[in-house]
C-alpha cells in the first residue's frame, strides 16, 4: 500500500509544472509588435507638417485627438488581450494534463492495491465464510454418523405377511414416508435471526450453535446456504456487509414488504447509501450471469422466510433481522434490482 502510495506521488510529482518564466514567448512577442506600431504610429505624427488641418490654431482638435490615441493605442490593447489569452490557455493545457496524470497514478494506486489484496490478503469475511463451511460439513458429517449408528443399532422388525383377503380399507392404516424436515419442529426466532447474521469468530459458540439448529430447518437451510453464497461472491469485490452502514427502516415497514406492498410505501428498505458498492453491484448484475442467478436466488429465498417469520414476528424481532448481514445483503441487492420499486 505504501509503495503504490508513493509511486502515486511521485507520478505528480513528476508532472508538476516548473516555475513559469516571467516572460513567456507569447509575452515577448507581443512587447515586440507593441513596441513595433508605437515607433511607426509616432514616425507618422511627427512627419506630419504644421499646415495640417489637424493643427487648429496651434492644438489639436480635441475630436481629432481621441481618434489619433485611439488609432495608436487600440492596436496596442488588441495584441496584449491575445497574449493573456494564449497564456491562460497554456495554464489550462498544464493543468490539464497534471490533473490527468494525477488520475493515471491514481488508477495505477487502485489497481496495485487490488492486486495485491487479491495476491497476498484473504478477506476476513471470506475467511469467515470458510469457517462457517467447514463447521458445517463438520455438523452433516456428524449427524450423518449418528442417524447411520441408531439406524444399525435398532433392531429390525421382519414386515408382516399380507393376508390375502385385505380390502381397500387396510390402506389408511399404512404409514406413509415422512422426511425428517417435516418432523422437526420450526426454528425458534432467535436463532433464525443468528444464524443469519453468521459467527463472528472461530470461538463463536452461540453462532456456530444457532447456525447448526438453523441447518436442520429446511427453509433456513435454504436462506442459509444463498446468503453464504452471495457473501461469498460480494467479498470478492470488497464489498462486506460490515462496512455497510443503511438507513434503518421501521418494523412496519418490513411487515408491508412481506405482504406484498411496493413502491414508495416500502422504498425505505433500500437504505443502502454507500455508491461505490451499489456502482460495482450493479456492474456484476450486467456482466456475470452466474452473480445475477445467486442473487435472484438469494432474494426469492429471502422473500419467502420474511413471508413466514414476520407473521408471529415481534418488531423487536423484525429490527433485530434487518440488522443481520443477510439483511443487509438483502437491502443492497434489492435496492440494485429494483425490487423496492
Amino acid at each position: 500500500m505504501a509503495n503504490s502510495q508513493q509511486k502515486a506521488d511521485a507520478a505528480l510529482g513528476a508532472t508538476a509544472t516548473p516555475e513559469r518564466a516571467r516572460f513567456t514567448a507569447g509575452e515577448m512577442i507581443a512587447l515586440g509588435l507593441s513596441v513595433l506600431w508605437l515607433l511607426i504610429a509616432g514616425i507618422y505624427f511627427m512627419s506630419i507638417p504644421a499646415t495640417d488641418p489637424a493643427v487648429v490654431g496651434g492644438g489639436l482638435d480635441s475630436l481629432r485627438f481621441v481618434i489619433n490615441l485611439m488609432a495608436v493605442f487600440l492596436p496596442v490593447a488588441m495584441i496584449w488581450v491575445a497574449a493573456a489569452a494564449a497564456r491562460s490557455a497554456r495554464i489550462v493545457r498544464e493543468e490539464s494534463r497534471r490533473l490527468q496524470a494525477a488520475i493515471d497514478g491514481m488508477r495505477q494506486t487502485y489497481v496495485a492495491d487490488r492486486q495485491a489484496r487479491g495476491a497476498g490478503m484473504e478477506p476476513s469475511v471470506e475467511r469467515k465464510l470458510n469457517e462457517i463451511a467447514k463447521a458445517t460439513q463438520k455438523t452433516e458429517t456428524a449427524l450423518a454418523t449418528f442417524t447411520t449408528s441408531r439406524d444399525a443399532a435398532r433392531p429390525r422388525v421382519a414386515a408382516a405377511p399380507a393376508k390375502p383377503d385385505d380390502g381397500p380399507d387396510d390402506q389408511a392404516a399404512l404409514a406413509l414416508g415422512t422426511s425428517a424436515d417435516e418432523m422437526a419442529p420450526p426454528i425458534a426466532r432467535p436463532d433464525l435471526i443468528r444464524a443469519l447474521n453468521f459467527p463472528d469468530t472461530e470461538s463463536d459458540e452461540v453462532g456456530f450453535a444457532a447456525l447448526r439448529r438453523a441447518l436442520k430447518d429446511r427453509q433456513a437451510r435454504q436462506l442459509v446456504q444463498a446468503s453464504q453464497d452471495i457473501l461469498t461472491l460480494l467479498s470478492q469485490d470488497g464489498i462486506y456487509m460490515d462496512d455497510l452502514r443503511p438507513d434503518r427502516a421501521r418494523p412496519e415497514i418490513w411487515r408491508r414488504f412481506a405482504k406484498g406492498d411496493r413502491g414508495r410505501a416500502v422504498a425505505a428498505l433500500g437504505g443502502v447509501r454507500d455508491r461505490s458498492c451499489l456502482a460495482l453491484t450493479a456492474g456484476r448484475m450486467r456482466e456475470d450471469a452466474i452473480f445475477r442467478d445467486a442473487a435472484h436466488h438469494f432474494l426469492r429465498k429471502f422473500d419467502q422466510t420474511l413471508i413466514t417469520f414476520e407473521a408471529d414476528a415481534t418488531d423487536e424481532d423484525i429490527a433485530a433481522l434487518s440488522e443481520t448481514r443477510t439483511s443487509r445483503a438483502f437491502m443492497l441487492l434489492g435496492r440494485v434490482t429494483g425490487a423496492f420499486d
